[in-house]
């Protein structure tokens, strides 16, 4: 499996159960959320934007992907919403792996480029840092409608937070193609 059929098994809405441990304070929390994932083509102007923000050719795009995200934590009751445009671009060597440009809706957000690396075993290792956090995420399917996630946030102050998420698809955000 590449990075684009794997967005692509990825694509609809999933219900996802997040269990985090904040591993300085030496507390776990509870949270849940629905997820929206909507393919995008590569010539999509989301991805097209994206590129260029980013300061590369949009032709390198593989495709993208929009991800909304609306949930809640047990700590804090208060629904909050996300979203956030991923565009990967292949390493012309090893086509496994590459950049990943990441825009969300949070305000001032600028573009990040982080990397992606498509296992062997078919998980998709997604990587972001900067000078003070570090982030790794590692996304699976046990089936075609169950998907696993676990995510590593390390700050260079020494705070971390390890979580582990199960996301069962709840349905389709298009109708398929015919």
């Amino acid at each position: 499996m590449d990075i684009v059929e794997f967005f692509q098994q990825s694509e609809g809405k999933w219900f996802s159960q997040r269990t985090s441990h904040h591993l300085a304070f030496q507390q776990l929390e509870s949270g849940k959320s629905d997820i929206i994932i909507d393919m995008l083509a590569k010539t999509d102007q989301a991805v097209i934007q994206l590129c260029e923000q980013c300061h590369l050719a949009p032709a390198l795009a593989l495709c993208g992907a929009r991800i909304t995200w609306n949930g809640t934590m047990e700590w804090d009751k208060e629904k909050r919403s996300y979203s956030t445009v991923l565009v990967p671009i292949a390493d012309p060597v090893q086509p496994n792996q590459g950049k990943l440009l990441r825009q969300s809706n949070q305000k001032d957000e600028q573009c990040f480029v982080g990397r992606y690396l498509m296992g062997g075993d078919e998980a998709l290792t997604l990587i972001t840092e900067s000078d003070d956090l570090y982030f790794e995420e590692r996304l699976w399917f046990a089936s075609p409608n169950l998907r696993l996630r676990t995510h590593l946030l390390k700050r260079r102050d020494g705070f971390s937070t390890a979580s582990f998420c199960s996301e069962i698809r709840m349905g389709v955000t298009k109708p398929p193609s015919e």
